[in-house]
Parts: structure tokens; C-alpha cells; sequence
């Protein structure tokens, strides 16, 4: 029997993909927004896959507000952007090496 794989979609680029290919954030029971490295956090979610891009697209045009609930603190917004920074940088050629 073949197990199906929770699907999730990025709130960036709306691009559909595995959960555990996709990075969890967090709204916390004190109202904090955080990186969910497990995925198992208790709280309200989204996702993001692993671009930079779309880390700042959520990030400028307040997409984490609106998908969490809540109001993204200053504080929180710095540490979110730091973990994007934190990421691969996208290889420039990817998509047409890929047949895209």
C-alpha cells in the first residue's frame, strides 16, 4: 500500500509541495511568531518553501499577518528575515538545467 504525503502550500508563491519539503512558522500560545524546525509546534501554522524570495514577499506584503492571525511583531519580523538569510542562495541556471 502506497502512504500518501500531507501536501502544503507555500503562502509566498502558492506552489504546492510536501510539508516536510516546506519550512513551518509558528504562532505560538504567547503570541509569538517563530521558525518550526519539527513541524510539530503547537499552534497556528503556514508554510514556506526555502526561497529567499518568497521569505520576503511574506514577510513585505504582511502574507504571515494575514495567514497566522495575528500581527507580526518587529522583533519576531528581524529573526523570521535572519532565518531567511540563513538559507541555500538560489542557483542561478536551476530552472533551465531542470527542463523548466
Amino acid at each position: 500500500m502506497v502512504r500518501r504525503r500531507p501536501q502544503r502550500t507555500c503562502i509566498g508563491c502558492r506552489q504546492i509541495d510536501t510539508k516536510r519539503a516546506l519550512v513551518r512558522v509558528v504562532r505560538t500560545g504567547d503570541g509569538r511568531a517563530m521558525v518550526d524546525p519539527t513541524g510539530k509546534l503547537a499552534g497556528r501554522g503556514a508554510y514556506l518553501c526555502t526561497s529567499r524570495a518568497c521569505w520576503q514577499r511574506a514577510l513585505d506584503q504582511k502574507l504571515l499577518n494575514r495567514a497566522l492571525r495575528m500581527t507580526v511583531s518587529e522583533e519576531d519580523a528581524a529573526l523570521l528575515r535572519a532565518y531567511a538569510e540563513s538559507l541555500p542562495e538560489p542557483v542561478v541556471g536551476a530552472e533551465e538545467a531542470a527542463g523548466k
